[in-house]
């Protein structure tokens, strides 16, 4: 069966779709996952957005992940939770895709962004137009049938140096296969910037953790200043480094960067914070 809307899709109907303006709908994660992170939360809504803009240009474009001014964590999601997604574009051409978008389980805010930008890249190049059109005329209809999704890897980086509790280095080989390079994309599989984006808070969770009194536990706030600088492919190696930015008692914010050789190819500052027991 093929893995196209499977593995790596996470939209199941959209209720409304002012095109190119504001859209909603849902998806719902399926209880026999073993976890659903909430970078995943975050690519729902992304997701979301993605239908409305490249409805709006016709399925000539669609946008891929570029900026995301702030990502807010503000609460925790389960399998078989409900996603209310909802998104609000500033902005939908060829060029590119501006948005502001949100996630609710039960009416209370999970995920928010905030000034998301995402550029428009041809198509067809990427996936078949005419499939995504049957696709989207299904989600603006009936909806998808329901879980699909049967999760993804938990990645992890391999760490090769720095300085603890200050500082840390390491790299990531991208896997060569992987059922959601099916779904993202067909024509030309990228690894997800959300993955990136989980595997990053596990690298900066990990930091942080050496820094600590081996007792506290710390949790993710939020992500600014996102960017993606280019495609990652399969078999790509990324070198990874997190540099504590500036922490009190209760608080650390860490900036954590991936290279390929001398090239930036992302960014972002993670905003961490002490549970209190």
């Amino acid at each position: 069966m093929t893995e196209h809307f499977r593995a790596f899709s996470f939209v199941d109907k959209i209720h409304r779709d002012e095109t190119g303006e504001r859209i909603t709908g849902c998806y719902h994660i399926p209880a026999a996952v073993d976890c659903f992170p909430l970078s995943l939360v975050a690519e729902s809504i992304g997701q979301l957005a993605a239908w409305s803009s490249m409805a709006a240009v016709g399925f000539e474009f669609r946008p891929v992940a570029g900026i995301a001014g702030q990502v807010e964590f503000a609460g925790v999601v389960k399998p078989g939770d409900t996603l209310e997604l909802e998104a609000t574009l500033v902005k939908a051409d060829s060029e590119a895709v501006g948005y502001d978008g949100v996630a609710r389980v039960n009416g209370e805010v999970v995920v928010r962004l905030q000034d998301c930008l995402g550029p428009m890249v041809p198509l067809i190049e990427f996936d078949d137009p005419e499939s995504l059109k049957e696709r989207y005329r299904l989600l603006t209809s009936d909806g998808a049938v329901p879980d699909a999704f049967q999760g993804v890897p938990e990645f992890f980086a391999e760490k090769t140096g720095g300085v603890p509790g200050e500082t840390s280095e390491g790299t990531f080989h991208i896997p060569e296969t992987a059922a959601f390079f099916g779904d993202h994309f067909p024509r030309r599989p990228v690894f997800p910037g959300t993955l990136l984006m989980n595997l990053n808070l596990g690298f900066t969770m990990d930091l942080v953790a050496e820094a600590g009194d081996g007792i506290s536990k710390w949790k993710a706030v939020s992500m600014s200043d996102v960017k993606l600088r280019s495609f990652m492919p399969p078999g790509e190696i990324l070198e990874l480094k997190a540099t504590v930015e500036e922490r009190d008692l209760d608080r650390v914010r860490v900036i954590v960067e991936t290279r390929k050789g001398k090239r930036l190819t992302s960014s972002a500052r993670i905003l961490l914070s002490r549970i209190v027991p």
